[in-house]
């Protein structure tokens, strides 16, 4: 059974309740959906099913009314005089028993939301209308303010004060895998609205980007100016263990600082083979993604202390200030994901650098042993830490002092591959910091010739497309060592990849 399946399977067997909605919406969409999704905003989020009966019945969607009960939620959540502030949430199908059904997972909302102007909370298994009750809606607010310092507004900080190409790159990676993703059809300003990037003060009634909007889309100046402590430290401490063999103080904005901790985690840690059925998985980059999307999404910007992660033999050890619920060691099958700062973690979820909250540390759990052959521990506290085993590059005593050719004859492909890193890193230090084995893998397959993405797909073996987008093409183009043959189309059918010259010069670097 598809893990989907398993999962609708036990949200039925659950029944409704305080994080639970079913709604018949045979051939058009109940009338109090959206209160619904208000309400779930604005309590501690929940799951909405659609085409299931009260009772925990799947009577599913009539198939001729399907796509447009899809596109009428989508366009209803993003309307400001339906829902306020607007939101984007994904809209996942699903199947069971023939029926076909909607889940839509509602993070919880760091703001307070409206439907149709009047505010709805959550109360067990129903949409309770607070909007008169003053002390309700007080405590309601009181809990937005007082739970999410990245709400804070700074009226001077106005869109257009923003990076523009950071919020284009953005559009962009929305448009990957969601090609009718709202966010590609509007314009900056709307697009920071939608993500609640742009809110009023509840004090002074003055609106601006929010502290999240800044660190998010700011620049660099700006970041410092809000936020001074801002810093996440990536040591690596194993030589020298009394200070560092190499570091980064990276300090800037929030989807730059996940690049470069990826990058420098890519160039310090090796990546052992690994197969999951047929397909190779990268269990560095799988567990490492988790890692650095945690330290970013859950950190406490309102402390002054810094985020680190720190690579030493055998283990690497993360650090960031945090706003616990509860002390020690973390149960993720027992505990309950709190969002830091939904906002952030929002945005991060719909450019696909990270997972459903909960489900990221899940892969993190399941993966982190047979990386390092040690479970990760996840300790929860004013300062939350995780640590992960970690291999170590296997370092090769051949038999004799022959040939170079005889000694790569006796290796494996595992250690073949961790060599060529290891080698690489240390003859062409700048170049393995820009491009992966991954990104080298794609070069070596044009030879002059134009390639569609599913053929390129086919001639790296790979049949998961995220894995080829994030791993493979995305990396290339970013650093400008493929070229799209039209990019004034980027998304046309007919698109194909070339070399570029800084491509066509790597390569020949490495055949020398």
């Amino acid at each position: 059974m598809p893990a989907n399946e398993r999962y609708i399977r036990k949200l039925l067997s659950l029944g409704e309740g305080v994080d639970i909605e079913f709604k018949a919406c045979r051939r058009r969409l109940n009338r109090d959906v959206y209160e619904t999704v208000c309400a779930f905003l604005n309590r501690h989020g929940g799951n909405l099913l659609l085409g299931v009966q009260d009772d925990g019945t799947a009577t599913g969607i009539d198939p001729a009314a399907y796509t447009r009960i899809r596109k009428d939620f989508v366009t209803a959540v993003n309307n400001p005089q339906k829902l306020t502030p607007p939101t984007y949430l994904e809209v996942k199908d699903a199947e069971i028993d023939g029926h076909k059904l909607l889940h839509i997972c509602i993070p919880e909302s760091s703001q307070v939301h409206r439907c149709n102007g009047r505010i709805y909370d959550r109360n067990e298994d129903g949409d309770l209308d607070i909007t008169d009750q003053t002390i309700q809606v007080a405590r309601l607010y009181r809990r937005k303010q007082t739970t999410y310092s990245e709400n804070k507004v700074y009226p001077h900080v106005q869109p257009a004060d923003l990076r523009a190409d950071l919020i284009e790159r953005c559009r962009r990676y929305v448009r990957i895998n969601h090609s009718s993703h709202p966010w590609t059809q509007m314009g900056d300003a709307q697009l920071l609205q939608s993500a609640q990037l742009v809110q009023t003060d509840p004090d002074s009634g003055e609106k601006g980007v929010t502290l999240a909007g800044i660190m998010l889309f700011g620049h660099d100046e700006q970041i410092l100016q809000v936020c001074p402590a801002h810093r996440t430290d990536l040591i690596l401490r194993k030589a020298n263990t009394e200070r560092y063999d190499d570091r980064d103080l990276v300090r800037t904005n929030l989807i730059d600082s996940y690049d470069r901790i990826l990058a420098f985690v890519r160039k310090h840690l090796p990546d052992p083979f690994y197969l999951q059925g047929t397909e190779r998985l990268s269990l560095r980059d799988t567990i490492f993604r988790e890692v650095a999307s945690n330290i970013l999404i859950h950190r406490e910007y309102a402390s002054g202390e810094v985020s680190r992660l720190v690579i030493e033999h055998g283990r690497v050890t993360t650090e960031n200030p945090s706003r616990p619920r509860g002390f020690g060691p973390l149960d993720i099958e027992t505990g309950t994901p709190y969002p830091k700062n939904p906002v952030i973690g929002a945005l991060f979820r719909e450019i696909d650098r990270a997972d459903e909250l909960g489900s990221g540390l899940r892969n993190l759990l399941r993966y982190g042993h047979d990386y390092g052959g040690a479970s990760p521990q996840l300790i929860e506290g004013d300062t939350f830490r995780i640590v992960i085993a970690v291999p170590e590059f296997e370092e090769q005593q051949p038999a004799t002092s022959g040939p170079t050719e005889q000694v790569t004859e006796q290796v494996t492909e595992q250690v073949t591959e961790q060599v060529t890193e290891q080698v690489t890193e240390q003859v062409t230090e700048q170049v393995t910091e820009q491009v992966t084995e991954q990104v080298k893998r794609l070069l070596a397959l044009f030879k002059g010739s134009e390639l569609s993405s599913k053929q390129l797909m086919n001639r790296l073996g790979l049949k998961h497309r995220p894995s080829f987008l994030y791993d493979y093409l995305q990396p290339a183009l970013s650093i400008n060592v493929i070229e799209m043959t039209q990019p004034e189309s980027p998304n046309s059918p007919t698109q194909k990849y070339r070399l570029a010259p800084k491509g066509r010069a790597i390569l020949r670097d490495d055949r020398k």
